[in-house]
Parts: C-alpha cells; structure tokens; sequence
C-alpha cells in the first residue's frame, strides 16, 4: 500500500512507540515470563499471542493518533515547539493511518478469536477500540471519567492476555490457576492506580490548552498548586497500599518485598516530594516521566516474582 511506503521515524514517534514497546512487555511477562514460566496452563500458542500483541500494539497506536488528531489545537498551546502530527503527515493521512491500524487490529482480535473458537472474545477488541474513539472525542473532556477510562485501557494489557490465556482452560484447571490470575489481577489494578495519577500529572502539564478549549479538567477546577498537592497525597496513599500488600501477602517472599520497597515504595516517596513543591512545567513533566518508570519497574517486578517463586 502507497500509505506506508517510506514511513519516516517521525512515524515510530506519532504513534508513541515507547508506551507501545511497554505494553508488548507488559503481555510478554504476562504470558512468557509467568504463566508459562511457571508451567501453568495456557491457551495461546506463539502464533496465537504473536496475534493477540499485534492487534492490542495496532489498537493502541490507533488510539494515539486519534488523541493527537483531536488534540491539535490543545497541543499548539501546551508545546508551541512540538507538533504531533509532524511532516509530511497532514491531519488526513493521520486519519487513514488511525483507520489503517485500527480496522487491522479489530480485524486480527476478530481472527484470533475465530482460531481459538471464541467469537464472543472478538466484542473486546470493539469495546477497546471503541472506548478509545470515545475517549478522544468526548470522555476526555469528562471530569476525572476520561482519566479513569484510559487509565482502565492501560491496564486491559495486562487483562486481555488473562482472558485468552486462562479462560479456555480454565475449568479443570481452578486450583491451579486461581492464585496466578488474582496476582495478574492486583498488577493490573495497580497499573490502573499509577496511570490515573499519571493521567492527574498531565492533566496539570496540559492546564492552559484545555482551559482554552473548554476541558473541564481537575487541575482547571482546584486549580495547578492544588492539584499537585493532591497528586502527592493520593502517592501516599498508594505507598500505604503496596507496603500493606507487601505485609499481608508476601512477607514470606523476601526479594520481591524487598524489590517492591526499592523500585516502587522509594521512587514513590521521592515523587511526593517533588510533587508537593512543584510549581513549573517542567516539573511536571519530570514527574509524569517518573510515574511512567516506576510502572516500568513494577511490570519487571512480575519477572522477579517469578524467579523467586520458581528458585
């Protein structure tokens, strides 16, 4: 096809292929270093969750490009000096690329259910992609709904792979899955938690273009000091959570306890810190990276929980 014949690198940064590379390891440890490295039992073949990624990575960056379609005149005003939809596309080849990718990707979860015999499964890919369009459209200008919605799509990554991989083989196989799956379960809430206060974070970086076009976010609404005061306490409360997981369910495993207290716990202690005295954009762009590496280390964590469950 002409339209992705010579696709510059500005392509790989439109369509935010970092987040993108994250997600493929978010599904990757999910499925490979988890729950078959610890011999549980799985639907997806290789074949089967080479699909499975490629159609949730197509989706996603779909999503992207919409946002940043949509995004256009907000983004003029919150970074005069970087544009999203960046030469040589125009806002109509950003559009067929969304198209491109986001039917390709509906279409490979539709063929992924058909080969694993589920059809009902392929709705899901809908939903997402759906949720998505919505999201760029209207959800976002939603009073903390939109921050919730991608926030839960964030970690629908993590829960796709959950519901191809063990609901097929589930029956027959509860006692062995049970324990796995709500591990799965509370690292997907947990990529749910980090990324709304991540979402909290941008909202603040992105105040003054949303004010101008009408975005009725919670920076706009307590005001910037306010809501960074805010983001710093809901991190406390995140770190009272993982210490209490920490004490209640792995106490007995020493090294992850001790992983999570130095990858999550400290660098979470370290952005309210910053948080409560943070006052410039590019304060707050250093937090919204922070937030996203401590995501980094607490998906690697799943890994580490692995071998210290396998050794």
């Amino acid at each position: 096809m002409k339209l992705f014949k010579n696709i510059p690198l500005t392509f790989f940064k439109f369509i935010r292929y970092k987040n993108l590379l994250l997600i493929a390891l978010t599904q990757i440890l999910v499925h490979y270093g988890f729950l078959k490295a610890l011999d549980l039992p799985t639907a997806l073949s290789d074949l089967n969750f080479f699909i499975l990624s490629l159609a949730t990575l197509f989706i996603a960056a779909a999503g992207y490009i919409i946002n940043d379609i949509q995004d256009v005149v907000i983004d003029r005003i919150n970074k005069p000096n970087k544009t999203y939809i960046p030469a040589p596309f125009s806002q109509n080849s950003a559009f067929n690329y969304y198209l491109v990718l986001n039917i390709s990707g509906v279409g490979l979860g539709f063929l992924l259910s058909y080969r694993m015999g589920f059809g009902n499964f392929a709705t899901l890919f809908v939903l997402i992609s759906a949720l998505l369009y919505v999201y760029a459209n209207f959800l976002k200008r939603v009073l903390l709904i939109g921050n919730l919605i991608v926030s839960a799509i964030v970690a629908s990554a993590i829960g796709i792979v959950m519901i191809f991989d063990a609901i097929p083989v589930l029956q027959g196989n509860e006692q062995q899955l049970v324990n796995p799956l709500s591990v799965l379960k509370d690292y997907a809430v947990f990529a749910l938690m980090l990324n709304f206060l991540r979402e909290i974070v941008k909202d603040i970086e992105d105040a003054i273009g949303d004010y101008a076009a009408g975005i009725q976010s919670l920076p706009i609404l307590l005001g910037l000091e306010r809501t960074a005061k805010l983001s710093a306490y809901i991190a406390v409360i995140y770190i009272f959570t993982v210490l209490g997981y920490i004490y209640v369910y792995l106490q007995a495993n020493v090294w992850i306890s001790l992983y999570l207290v130095i990858a999550i716990v400290i660098p979470l202690v370290f952005f309210c810190i910053k948080a409560r005295y943070a006052e410039k954009h590019k304060h707050f762009s250093f937090l919204s990276k922070l937030l996203k590496f401590i995501m980094l280390l607490g998906i690697l964590s799943l890994g580490v929980l692995t071998l210290t469950l396998k050794y």
